[in-house]
């Protein structure tokens, strides 16, 4: 079952990024995930089943239970 992601939404995944980040923004969605590092700003994009394979934790934009505590939008 294929996750909903939307633009604006954030993930955790299971690997940290070089940086040593592991939140990422959504930022384009269709066959391809296009991902912000929250911790380094590097932009990335990774097909869909792999995408989905690497989340841990999903984050929708505009939910109140989001870890630090924003909208989504900025």
């Amino acid at each position: 079952m294929p996750i909903e992601i939307h633009i604006h939404d954030e993930v955790q995944t299971r690997k940290p990024h070089a940086c040593g980040n592991d939140r990422w923004r959504i930022y384009r969605v269709g066959a391809d995930i296009g991902m912000v590092c929250l911790g380094c700003q590097r932009r990335v994009m990774l097909p869909r089943r792999k995408f989905e394979r690497s989340v841990k934790k999903h984050f929708p934009a505009g939910q109140p239970g989001r870890p630090d505590g924003s909208n989504g939008v900025t």
